[in-house]
């Protein structure tokens, strides 16, 4: 059908706008910037409160995988849902068209998450030593994401590092204890020529934020370039420092992340409004394994996908078990095989019965809310069976001079209104949550598609789908499947009758 979820999307009241640029910005620089994006946030409308936040800061959504250009973020809180004429998901819409196409500004509209899938769905976490190899590859898969499904991604970034330079200082340890010089010393220079020796801090009156004390050569003696002119005592006399340090320019690396010891680099995107990640998982998958990354580089997908596949193991093992403890119970109380494997055939039907309708609707296959509603069904189902079952063993009983016809139609009559009733009455009380609608009783107003039943749609109409589909069918099929064994027995006891041999003619 529409394709798998983690979990059900569910429409957000709140909204984060997460601010990137890169280059060497001042705060100056950073406010005027943020400033920028939120006059054009606030232009887009729906907005009861807003929070602008310079500098990285932490990641609303729990996302430990930080952006190393991230710059600052707003978080917005959306208008209440009864006052607007569209939903979250289209506000959010609105705040991407935005900010869209801001020079030397990239931002993305984050949704503030309040349950799983954490992070963005797409992540894909690439492992190895070799940390150019990595970097390499994170280009290499983030410009076909770009290029080949731009249109069908957004938000999509990596952790590599942004690209500059670093300067490395060496120092030639023999050359400097040649001329005595102490490697405290050089350290000391080093630093009171560049950030400066840390010596403590203090909070000035006017400020509530602490200011550091930093110790620092005169203005004029700062910079690496200064290296000729600064010179350290040693027992041969002043010597310029330049003499045994020599200075590398290195590729900037601002943090290494590693997973069980090895580097890693994440490279991750989001699905755009209406497209599943999990559909787009599966032709980044297959694409990588037709363009493998280069010996040493291991890759291998987080964040959703990861979680997903864990949920869907674990919603697997607990519907093996509950079918498995059914099948005991009902075995021991019917004391027969094939009336348990009958009774337990409900469940095919149901399941069946949710594909079905989410198939018709067009509904996403949420691993989560869909998944329990299939292994809920599993106990609601099998009660309309029971009852006919049991009720046609008791006719059996208490009438062993009828036909088996003729019990299995007072069965069908007997039990047709309540297994109607029973159906009928759950249906009809989660019928309104599976079409989105909220009724409040205490304020007498009528919502749909909010927020709340947003969440359990899937959830109630995988049990609405399978009660129903199952329901009509075990009324057919069980009684059917009743009257089987006695019909495969007469049939394989019926033989062909010999013809009788010839009499003797008296007139022979």
């Amino acid at each position: 059908g529409a394709g798998i979820e983690f979990f059900t999307g569910v429409e957000p009241g709140q909204t984060q706008i997460q601010v990137f640029a890169r280059g060497n910005f001042s705060p100056a620089e950073v406010r005027n910037v943020m400033l920028d994006v939120e006059s054009r946030v606030r232009a887009a409308g729906h907005i009861k409160g807003i929070v602008t936040q310079s500098g990285a800061g932490q990641q609303m959504g729990g996302d430990q995988q930080t952006a190393p250009d991230l710059i600052g973020s707003i978080f917005v809180e959306m208008t209440d849902r009864r006052v607007r004429d569209i939903d979250g998901f289209e506000v959010e819409n609105l705040y991407r068209e935005a900010i869209a196409n801001m020079p030397g500004v990239r931002a993305e509209v984050v949704t503030v998450e309040n349950g799983p899938p954490v992070g963005k769905e797409i992540q894909i976490e690439l492992s190895g030593d070799d940390l150019d190899q990595l970097f390499a590859e994170a280009t290499r898969i983030r410009t076909y994401m770009e290029e080949e499904l731009g249109s069908e991604l957004i938000d999509i970034d990596d952790t590599a590092p942004i690209p500059g330079i670093e300067w490395e200082f060496i120092v030639d340890r023999a050359r400097a204890a040649m001329l005595g010089a102490n490697m405290t010393e050089i350290g000391t220079a080093i630093q009171l020529m560049t950030n400066g020796i840390f010596m403590g801090d203090y909070r000035p009156d006017d400020s509530e934020e602490e200011v550091d004390i930093r110790v620092r050569y005169p203005a004029k003696y700062r910079g690496i370039d200064q290296m000729e002119n600064i010179r350290i005592s040693t027992v041969n006399g002043p010597v310029p420092i330049s003499s045994f340090v020599s200075r590398v320019a290195q590729p900037k690396v601002s943090s290494i992340q590693r997973v069980d010891g090895a580097r890693v680099v994440y490279v991750r995107a989001n699905p755009a409004p209406g497209v599943v990640a999990d559909n787009k998982l599966q032709e980044i998958s297959a694409w990588l394994e037709a363009n493998p990354p280069e010996n040493g580089v291991f890759y291998q997908f987080r964040g959703a996908n990861e979680e997903q596949e864990q949920s869907a193991a674990f919603l697997g093992q607990a519907f093996s078990l509950a079918m498995a403890l059914m099948a005991i119970l009902l075995v021991t109380q019917f004391n027969s095989y094939y009336q348990a494997l009958l009774i337990l055939s409900s469940v095919l039907l149901s399941t069946a019965g949710v594909l079905l309708g989410l198939l018709t609707t067009g509904q996403t296959f949420s691993v989560i809310l869909t998944g329990i509603g299939i292994v809920a069904l599993a106990g609601i189902i099998v009660n309309n069976n029971i009852v006919l079952i049991d009720t046609f063993n008791v006719l059996r009983r208490e009438h062993p001079d009828w036909e088996l016809r003729k019990i299995i139609v007072h069965t069908g009559v007997q039990r047709l209104r309540p297994v109607f009733l029973t159906t009928f009455t759950t249906g009809f009380g989660l019928l309104p949550l599976a079409m989105g609608v909220s009724v409040d009783l205490i304020g007498a107003e009528i919502e749909v598609g909010g927020p709340i039943t947003s969440q359990w749609v899937s959830l109630a109409s995988a049990i609405v789908f399978g009660l129903s589909f199952a329901t009509i069918l075990t009324l057919i099929v069980t009684p059917a499947m009743l009257a089987l064994p006695k019909r495969l027995r007469d049939l394989f006891r019926r033989k062909p009758t010999a013809s009788a041999p010839a009499q003797p003619s008296l007139a022979s």
